[in-house]
Order: structure tokens, then sequence, then C-alpha cells
């Protein structure tokens, strides 16, 4: 289950402004002093028919105020109310010090049109702009014309941003799908988005993969997190379809230094070697594509200057067989992991941390089979959760992990050690991936003329 430039947006106000309906001309601009797409502007986007979960509820722990292009950690803010700013070099998201829930969601384009394709993605970046601040969508929720729906859904209001980023990626679909060109970009295709090979013990759900476009909305309060999707959604109608998509709990990767390592739902610590948002030459290395990158074999030649500064998205589910493992001792248990249930200690150290002894474990250990060190030291930086979708018909649990591993191109990350894992890992008795997706993440959005996407439609 294996994985800066920015500003400092607004005054003290907009990063601590709770949502509601702004009424003067001031108020309506985003956090960067953009204008907010108005609510007669927005009258064609309608409603998306999104069906949105509740997400669990709980309390959301102190947090880090992330530099939203850079991804490093910037000092203690003072709650998790915060807002983590939008703009710089890098989306926010990716390196951004993890946020306690997620709404991930994958759409299909339905328009041909590309210039209506430029429009949306530069609506949902003003959106976007409005939402990681704080604000409304719009002229908000109430008090606009009363014949017309309003701007905002309105299930945040007097919500704080809560750390929310909102990280948008390509998939493959937009570049060709069934064979067509849509919207001249097949050229543009980087080699580092492959379609992933299937691996042995895949048992992948359509329904559950793919998308031509996502969104990755994470924040502390899962409403903040649903509301995000939700308004983008709608904004989107006519133009893009809800394909599918995942709520997530209990981050299972940290990348955070100092910080406990979260546990996943086998109840073992998760991504100890994970790359933390401080780790800034792993993160140039590992994660962020250059103007030099998406050159040779695979699947496209494109990538290149367009996607300096972005990453490549891996996304996939991963079924966990919750009520099996319960009924496994807890030496099996460590034996399959590699690691202590307490501590997450390597077998035969005493501390988490500690350089782990591969050789000591079993050949089919996880950590053995998925360590940086069996992959000539590449790292992908994770940002995976846990997830619980009811029941599967059975009387068992829907859970698991929704894994998302960004990495500067999939080839060389993803690919290599999920086909090790695949092939050896004893943890395969209890888990089985059933969602698959990739995606080209693009680089920031810099200043308050740029949008979403605009160095590769432009």
């Amino acid at each position: 289950m294996a994985p800066g430039e920015s500003t400092e947006r607004g005054t003290d106000r907009d990063n601590t402004a709770e949502r509601g309906t702004d009424r003067d001309d001031t108020a309506v601009r985003d956090a960067a002093g953009t204008p907010a797409p108005s609510r007669r502007a927005l009258l064609g986007w309608g409603g998306a028919g999104l069906a949105l979960g509740a997400a669990a509820a709980g309390g959301a722990a102190v947090a880090l105020r992330g530099d939203g292009g850079g991804g490093d950690a910037t000092g203690t803010a003072a709650d998790s109310g915060a807002a983590v700013p939008f703009h710089g070099r890098h989306q926010a998201g990716i390196a951004t010090p993890v946020q306690d829930r997620l709404h991930f969601a994958a759409f299909d384009v339905t328009t041909g049109d590309r210039a209506e394709l430029v429009q949306l993605l530069k609506d949902w970046t003003r959106a976007a702009e409005r939402m990681t601040a704080g604000h409304a969508v719009g002229d908000g929720a109430y008090g606009g014309l009363p014949e017309a729906p309003p701007d905002d859904t309105g299930e945040a209001l007097g919500l704080k941003p809560s750390r929310l980023t909102l990280t948008v990626g390509f998939g493959p679909g937009l570049f060709t799908k069934d064979g067509e060109d849509r919207f001249g970009l097949a050229r543009h295709r980087p080699a580092a988005l492959p379609d992933l090979p299937r691996f042995p013990g895949d048992n992948l759900d359509p329904a559950r993969g793919g998308g031509d476009l996502c969104v990755q909305a994470c924040a502390d309060d899962p409403q903040v997190a649903v509301h995000a999707i939700r308004n983008l959604a709608r904004i989107g109608f006519g133009k893009v379809a809800v394909r599918w998509s995942q709520l997530g709990f209990g981050k299972t990767s940290s990348t955070t230094p100092g910080a406990q390592t979260p546990r996943n739902l086998f109840g073992f610590k998760d991504g100890t070697s994970n790359i933390a948002v401080t780790e800034t030459d792993a993160l140039d290395r590992y994660v962020w594509a250059t103007a030099k990158d998406g050159s040779g074999s695979g699947s496209g030649t494109g990538g290149g200057e367009w996607m300096a500064d972005g990453s490549y998205l891996v996304a996939r589910r991963i079924s966990m067989r919750i009520e099996s493992w319960d009924r496994t001792s807890l030496q099996e248990q460590e034996d399959i992991f590699g690691r202590d249930k307490g501590e997450g200690a390597a077998v035969g150290k005493a501390h988490e941390h500690d350089k782990p002894n591969l050789k000591a474990m079993l050949p089919t250990a996880h950590v053995r089979l998925a360590h940086p060190d069996s992959h000539h030291g590449v790292r992908m930086l994770r940002r995976g959760y846990s997830f619980t979708d009811g029941t599967d018909g059975l009387g068992r649990l829907d859970a698991g992990l929704f894994f998302l591993a960004y990495q500067r191109d999939i080839r060389d990350a993803f690919i290599p050690v999920q086909r090790s894992l695949a092939r050896s890992d004893a943890l395969n008795e209890y888990i089985q991936h059933v969602g698959s997706a990739v995606f080209a993440i693009p680089p920031g959005v810099r200043d308050k003329d740029d949008w979403w996407g605009r160095t590769l439609l432009s």
C-alpha cells in the first residue's frame, strides 16, 4: 500500500474570514484581488446532480500552515481553520502538510469545445481562489436574485477555510479518448503519464477508475472539502460530469517532520519513509517535473515546458479484507509488514525511524518490497487516506486505503514498485486493488491572471 514561490494572499481578515455573502465590490473579490464570477455570468451553470455522502466527523489537530506553492511548513497556525495560500509555482495539496479529510472526484469532459474547456478551468480557478480563502463562490448562497439559483451551495457558511487545498489533474482521456484528439492535445501527452499495465491480483472496476479531469480536495473539516467538490461540479454542469468520487479520513501518510506517523486500518504505521515537506532536494528529484522531462518511450512525447513544476499522480482504491486480517495472529501480522505493531520499528530495530535491515525481514515482507532501497532509491510522495463505504453486501466492511502518490515519472516510480508488490507481497492475501487512475498535475497558479492548465491550453 505503498506512496517555491508562493505569495501570502490577502490580509489577516482574508485568511480567517468566515464564509458568507459579500455585499460590496471589494468583498466579492478573491483574496488575490481577482473579481469573482458574477451571479448573472453563472446563471447557466445549473446543478450537477452530484450525490455527496457525509464524511465522518471528528476533531482536527493543531495544523501547520503550509506554503501553497512550495509546500514548506512555515510555522504553527493558531488553529486548523487557517487558509493555505492558493498561488505558487506548484499546486497546493501536494507538498502541503497533509490535512485530516479528503474528497476526491474524477470527471469526464462532456463538451468537445476547446474554448468551453478553457473557460471551465478559468471558472474553476476563480472559484477555488475564493473557497480556499474561506469565501463563498460568486455572490454567495443568499441575498441575490430570488428567481435564480444561488452562486454558492451554502453548506460551508460560517465555516473557516480549514486548510482547504484544491489540486487539479489531467487524465489520459483529455489528450486522446476513443482514438479521438478532441482538443488538439494528443501530441502534448507526457511520456511520464503512461497507461498503467495490469498488475497480478488487480480486480479493477471501470466505474471506480479513469477520468479526464480530477480534483483533490483536502481539508481539516470534511464539510469544507465536500462543499468545494460540490461547487466545482455545479459550475461544470454541461461541460463535465462526475465519473466517480471518494471520501477519505484518517490520513495514512504524513509529510510533516516530527509528526506521528499515521496508522492504516490494519493498525500499522504507514509511510515512515515518506518525503517530508522540508526535503526540498528530494521533492525536486522525485516529485516535481522539469522542462526537460517528458521525452522517451511511452504513450506520448509531450510534457516538457507545460508540465514544469507539476507532478504525476497515481490514485488507487485498495480494498482491505478487514475481517480476515482481524483473525490473523499478531506475529504473522508483524511478519507480513516487516515492522512491529506498537512502535513501528523494522525487524530487529528499536525505533520506527531506525534504518531498516531489509535482509532481516521475510522476502515477502511489505516493507522490504516497497522500501526505496529495493528500488534504487526512488521515492514517491504519498497522501493516502482510509475509507469506509458501508458493507460489501456479504456482511463485511467495504473499507480500505485510497492510495495517492505523487512522482516525477510514473514509469520510474509507481510501476516498478507495484510490480514488485503485486508479485511477492504477503499482504496481497488481505488486500485487492479495485480502482485505478493516473493524472498529470500541472504547475501552480502563479497569480490572479493565471489559471489551471494555462501552460497546456493557452
